[in-house]
Order: C-alpha cells, then sequence, then structure tokens
C-alpha cells in the first residue's frame, strides 16, 4: 500500500455554516487498495482520506475510465479536504481489476459488496453515499436498487436508468454513433493495460468514425475497427427489443426497492436527459420508503455532459452553469453530516428555463397544473422544407390533406444538435436547424408569430398518423423555438422505430401504406416561446449517425446489408388529427 500525503492548505477553502470558520483538511492517498467480491474476483481502488485519523462518512464512486490513469483526481481530492472518505474504484475487468469486461452485468452486486466493504473500513462512520455521473451514475442506481445496509443517499449525475430505452436505443432506435463510439471503439473486450493509460490510444479524438458512417451491415462494424468481435456490442445488435436481457439491468424495474434519497442531475441536451427525468419521478411515487419518496431530487439546466454557460452555439448566460461540486457536497452534508443547510426547505426540482434564462424551483415533475395543450399540423400539401406550407395551429384543421416524401437511407438527415454525447462526429445541444430544413425530405410545420410569450416544461408528446409502403421505417421528430432572426433552436426531440409502436418490447412489422397512429415520446424540456417568436416541428426519418439508418426492408436490427427507398406519408386533418402535446405551464415572473 502506498500513501500519499498531499498538504493542501490555503489552495482551497469551504466555510463551514455551523461555526462560520474557514478551513480544510489535509489528505492522504492510498493506492491499490484489494476488495473481494463475493464471487472471489478481486477489485482494485485507491481510498482518498484525510490525514487526521478518524472516522468520515463515506462516498464511493466506481469507474471504468481508470482510478489512476490521470493520478490524482481533482473531484476526488476536493471531497476529502472537506471532510470524507472516498474510495474510487476500477470496475470488473477494467484497469488494475479483475474479472470480466462485460459493460452494466456485474455492477449492482459489486457496488453492494464495496459499500459494505467500505462501511466496515477504520475510515469510516458506516454512513456511506455514492458519486459520480454517467456510466458511474448508472452504477449508483444498479447498487441502490439492492439496497446496501450502509448506504444512505445516491447522487446519479447525467445517468440513465434503462439502458435499453434511454441509452442503447431511443423509441427503439439503435444509438449508433454512441454505442460504437463508447461500446467498441473506447470500451472494447481488450484488457486495459498500464502502459496505455496515459497515452490518446483509448481517447474520443482517435475514434475511427469513418469505419461506421456508412458501413452495413451493422453487426460486423465492430471487425472493422477492432480486427475482431466485440461481445457486448453484438450482444445490444442481437437484443433489438426490450427483452430479459435488458430488463434484468433496468433500473427502472427496481425504483421500489430503493430506500434511500436520490439526487438526478442532467441537462436539457444529455443523450441520459430522460434517465434523469425517470429517476426523479420513478422515485417520487415508487421510493421504497417515505423518506426516499421524499427525499428525491432533480436538476436539469441548459447543458449536455455537464454544467456550462454555452451549449451547441448559444449563450444562455453565466447564471445557467452551477457549480457540480458544491451542488453534490451540499446534498452529502446533508445527509451524511447531518448539516442543516436549508436543503430540505428548498423546492425538490429545479428547472432552467430556456429562453427566458431563468432558473425556477418546481414542487414536483410533471409540474402541477400544467395544461396539455394540442397544437396541429396542417398544409396544403406540400410541408417540404421551410420553403413548403406546413402550418401549426391550436386550432383543429378543417380539412383533411397530407404531406409525402422520400426517405433514402443513402443519404440520410445528418445529425445536427440534439440529444447525443460522447461517441459522435457532431454537436449536440442547441444547434441551428436550418441547414436540416431545407432539405426536401424534411416535412415543417411552423405556427403564426406569437403575440403573447407560452412557457412550457415537462413531458413532450406527439401523436403522429402517418404510413410507409414498407415493413419498417422511423419517425424522427423536433420541436423547435423558431427565433425572429432565424435561428432555429431545437428545445425537444424524439424517435420511433414503426416497428415498436406497440411497446419497445414488441416487434410487430407494418402493413405497407396502411395508416398507422403513432405515440411518440420526446425529450422533456423547458422553454419559453417569446413574443416574435414561431413553434415550429421538424419530421423527418433519420437522424445519422446519432441514429443508425432504418433501412426498409424490416430485417432484424444490424443484420441488413440492403437498404431501399421508403415512401412517407403525414396525414393531418378529418379522423387523422396529426398533433403534438405542449406543456403549457404559469409564466415565469420577473424578479
Amino acid at each position: 500500500m502506498i500513501c500519499l500525503l498531499i498538504m493542501v492548505t490555503g489552495l482551497f477553502s469551504f466555510t463551514d455554516i455551523t461555526d462560520n470558520k474557514t478551513h480544510l483538511n489535509d489528505i492522504r492517498i492510498e493506492r491499490h487498495k484489494a476488495i473481494t467480491m463475493s464471487d472471489g474476483v478481486i477489485l482494485y481502488a485507491d481510498a482518498y482520506l484525510p490525514a487526521k485519523p478518524g472516522k468520515y462518512p463515506t462516498l464511493v464512486t466506481r469507474t471504468p475510465y481508470g482510478v489512476q490513469r490521470d493520478g490524482a483526481h481533482e473531484t476526488l481530492v476536493k471531497f476529502a479536504q472537506h471532510g470524507y472518505a472516498v474510495l474510487s474504484v476500477d470496475v470488473r475487468g477494467r484497469y488494475e481489476s479483475e474479472g470480466k469486461w462485460d459493460p452494466f452485468r456485474y455492477e449492482g452486486k459489486d457496488g453492494y459488496d464495496i459499500i459494505e466493504w467500505a462501511a466496515a473500513q477504520p475510515f469510516s462512520n458506516g454512513k456511506v453515499g455514492t458519486n459520480g455521473g454517467s456510466y458511474v451514475g448508472h452504477n449508483q442506481w444498479a447498487t441502490a436498487s439492492l439496497h446496501p445496509p450502509h448506504l444512505v443517499a445516491a447522487f446519479p449525475v447525467l445517468a440513465s436508468t434503462n439502458i435499453y430505452a434511454n441509452w442503447i436505443t431511443m423509441g427503439g432506435a439503435f444509438r449508433l454513433s454512441f454505442n460504437y463510439g463508447w461500446g467498441v471503439v473506447r470500451m472494447p473486450n481488450r484488457i486495459m493495460l498500464p502502459q496505455y493509460w496515459h497515452t490518446e490510444n483509448y481517447m474520443p479524438e482517435n475514434m475511427k468514425y469513418d469505419n461506421i458512417l456508412m458501413h452495413l451491415p451493422l453487426n460486423d462494424a465492430d471487425v472493422v475497427n477492432e480486427g475482431s468481435p466485440v461481445q457486448h456490442y453484438r450482444d445490444w445488435l442481437k437484443h433489438e427489443s426490450y427483452d430479459s436481457y435488458w430488463k434484468a439491468i433496468s433500473d427502472e424495474e427496481h425504483f421500489g426497492d430503493i430506500n434511500v434519497p436520490v439526487h438526478t442531475l442532467g441537462g436539457w441536451f444529455d443523450i441520459f436527459l430522460m434517465g434523469t427525468i425517470n429517476g426523479y419521478v420513478g422515485m417520487k411515487n415508487h421510493g421504497a420508503t417515505p423518506e426516499a419518496r421524499a427525499g428525491a431530487r432533480m436538476i436539469i439546466g441548459p447543458w449536455g455532459h455537464g454544467s456550462t454557460q454555452s451549449y451547441g452555439g448559444v449563450d444562455f448566460t453565466p447564471v445557467a452553469f452551477i457549480d457540480m461540486f458544491e451542488t453534490q457536497l451540499r446534498f452529502y452534508d446533508f445527509y451524511l453530516k447531518g448539516i442543516q443547510n436549508g436543503l430540505d426547505q428548498e423546492k425538490p426540482v429545479q428547472l432552467f428555463y430556456m429562453g427566458a434564462n431563468k432558473w425556477r424551483g418546481e414542487t414536483d415533475w410533471p409540474i402541477p397544473g400544467t395544461e396539455y395543450r394540442e397544437i396541429y399540423l396542417n398544409s396544403e400539401g406540400s410541408a417540404n422544407s421551410i420553403r413548403g406550407n406546413g402550418s401549426l395551429s391550436f386550432s383543429k384543421p378543417e380539412k383533411t390533406s397530407s404531406d409525402n416524401y422520400m426517405y433514402d437511407p443513402s443519404n440520410p438527415v445528418p445529425t445536427t444538435g440534439g440529444n447525443n454525447c460522447c461517441g459522435t462526429p457532431t454537436i449536440a445541444g442547441p444547434v441551428d436547424q436550418r441547414p436540416l430544413e431545407r432539405r426536401e425530405d424534411v416535412l415543417v410545420y411552423t405556427s403564426p408569430y406569437l403575440t403573447d410569450p407560452l412557457t412550457i416544461a415537462g413531458p413532450v408528446k406527439i401523436k403522429l398518423y402517418a404510413a410507409t409502403d414498407g415493413p419498417d421505417t422511423d419517425w424522427m421528430i423536433k420541436l423547435v423555438d423558431d427565433y425572429p432572426d432565424g435561428n432555429a433552436m431545437p428545445v425537444s426531440e424524439g424517435i420511433l422505430r414503426a416497428r415498436f409502436r406497440e411497446g419497445l418490447d414488441k416487434i410487430k412489422l407494418l402493413t405497407p401504406n396502411k395508416t398507422y397512429e403513432y405515440d411518440i415520446e420526446m425529450t422533456g424540456t423547458a422553454n419559453v416561446f417569446k413574443p416574435g417568436h414561431r413553434i415550429r416541428i421538424d419530421i423527418t426519418s433519420s437522424n445519422f449517425p446519432q441514429f443508425d439508418r432504418n433501412p426498409n426492408t424490416g430485417d432484424p436490427l444490424g443484420s441488413s446489408a440492403k437498404i431501399r427507398i421508403a415512401r412517407q406519408t403525414i396525414f393531418h386533418g378529418g379522423t387523422n388529427m396529426s398533433h403534438i402535446l405542449l406543456p403549457v405551464v404559469p409564466a415565469l415572473t420577473e424578479k
């Protein structure tokens, strides 16, 4: 065991709210601590500890990205400085830890073992919290569902709660660029040898996206990049529906088993936004105890995969940024140290309203009293592109009409902004949609200019009546805030693979040219459409490479080397009232 004493006094400071004195702990790091799992596999960890011997509340973080890859972790150092013992663990099969790397499969049981081991150590007072974001956040959910006796609180940041429904797919459409970039290029089967820890061999800038952009079939794309199969990637393709393979690792199946307060945090443009929202709603409504339900909290800002002021070319002003560390520290101080810092007196949901660029506290999600307003699609039969005659209105169309476009998988609509991250060659976020809206295979429906502000916050859904001339296709929807200067800022998106129209666990191909009613869930949002702005809906059948191209053949996911052009029809009016459901809430008040 290697001990490292880090003298930090004077570099950072914090205020102890109990006595208003500023102080900071010196810390030590104990490297390469062996922790034996219940099946005999040994995982290795670093412990960040206050230098003064004692028993401290303990934080556990478990990562696949390398405990020692980048030396001392700044955030973990800061937690130790603030009086926490912090255990950072390489997950099974990664870096120093033994065992097989199989993403998601062992994280619950291993987390349980590690928490109980940590609570029994001389440095711990027996109160354990979990920490971390993204995959590390999912690890917290997986562990909490097994309710380790010494777990007190969890704070999953930017994390999925259903690996199938809000990680691997959205609406059953395969998140190609993320799944390939993360699952094959960055996190394949190979062992992460120490000589590579400080190189760029496994970093995003070296992801070989050219190998996936147009390669078919998908089920051998791993060999193109890796030279050998990547088993978990192939498993993801093989299990294209929400079957027992995915249900076994879904946190959303187990909210009722979680008996500790959980704080979620996410971004309106994060790839795991729906996990952030579903985690809060699941715990608020189904947590195992009254304390767990009452302790559910959520923060969502105008971010991607982390807090920032500007994103996707939009400056949301300095108020948009929050200090992630201070936010988490306050939560842990309340639950692990018992510091009465007022956390329990605040509204549990904190939302950033884009457009107005303001935060507002809410009592729940969806917001009590939300008015769900239908805004209807209409046209004169040619809504193709921004040059077309597609319109939106809160009044029902007086006549029946439809729009057509051709979806050619060899010329897909390119990913431009939206909910994406970490494994994509494109920019995520509120990126101007005008370049896409010039395409004939994008239907554009726009409202009149608004004379009064319209404030929305909550879940967004669209009911779409549509037909295609083949056995399967995709429907891609975007809700856009059209600014007076022409900037078309996306604020919500959704996609549905038509074969999953009756549920993500049901595969049912289409009858060609038959009209179907599709209910498409879109990402939650909070946005103020200001006077002089217009509300817009964009509809198409691809968003590539964020999602794989539907070949329109009906073949199983990843197996088709062929594609076909599909003729798509969107209906509105009469008995086929295609419309989007907007969650309208009270306007923000000036302060």
